[in-house]
């Protein structure tokens, strides 16, 4: 397991979720962390104080992984408060819910949008973040979904969305080694705000029970689930890259069979 003590980490999307169960994880392994939001300051800045109450340090900075310049200025601060960038977690995601069958519900606005923040901000991340990482080794986690792998999700272009992340995983795999390695992990449903509220309550009660019965596992992942599983990518083997994790409790298997026990 490697040592993460005094190294530096971005999470970008961390004000809450995943993004905030992963930067409070790394500042519990000594890890110093850049926080970041786009529009919920006030939960950020709690997910900075929670890591700092781990001993390391911890800032919070607010930028849209969408526009380069705002990028750029995540990995200049971590360099600039931390003197050097070790890990990068691309957490920050957006999604429209609409169902796949609404063809006019999607327009090539929301496509754009969706993919500028999810292809195109993971990728401008990394454009900034490996000429630093370089220096030490490191590693880039991609946090992705299962509609990536399986075509379901909240809609089209979310789940193509999330293709498009998982190859672009591959590709930098190859073009980053031997520095950096480059991973994913492929959620499928996260219990949290952000989804029952894309969802509706109705919908997600549903949704919740009846994987809840047929996963595999008869389990549904939180917040810090994904984030032991970033951990793993981050602090396991140096001789993982290229990989697409699926934490889903087995959802992608199908249902689960009733056997006798």
């Amino acid at each position: 397991m490697q040592d993460l003590k005094s190294k530096a980490a971005i999470v970008t999307g961390s004000a809450t979720g995943v993004g905030a169960a992963t930067a409070k994880l790394l500042a519990a392994q000594g890890c110093n962390v850049v926080v970041n939001y786009t529009k919920s300051k006030a939960e950020a800045e709690e997910t900075m104080e929670a890591c700092r109450a781990e001993g390391v340090k911890s800032i919070a900075v607010q930028a849209n992984v969408a526009e380069d310049d705002d990028c750029r200025k995540l990995v200049d601060a971590c360099i600039g408060e931390f003197g050097r960038l070790d890990h990068l977690v691309n957490n920050a995601g957006t999604t429209k819910f609409v169902a796949h069958s609404d063809l006019d519900g999607l327009d090539a606005d929301d496509f754009r949008w969706i993919y500028s923040v999810n292809v195109v901000g993971p990728y401008q991340m990394i454009k900034h973040a490996a000429p630093h990482m370089r220096k030490n080794g490191g590693s880039v986690t991609n946090v992705s979904s299962i509609a990536g792998v399986t075509g379901l999700g909240s809609c089209v272009a979310y789940a193509a969305s999330k293709g498009a992340l998982n190859t672009m995983t591959l590709s930098l795999a190859r073009a980053l080694g031997p520095e950096i390695r480059v991973n994913a992990i492929c959620p499928g449903m996260i219990q949290g705000k952000w989804l029952r509220e894309g969802m509706g309550e109705d919908r997600y009660d549903g949704f919740l029970q009846h994987q809840l019965k047929t996963n595999p596992l008869q389990k549904v992942s939180t917040p810090e689930d994904n984030a032991r599983a970033i951990l793993m990518f981050i602090q396991g083997s140096d001789l993982i890259t290229g990989e697409t994790l699926l934490v889903d409790g087995g959802y992608h298997l199908g249902f689960a069979p009733t056997v006798a026990r």
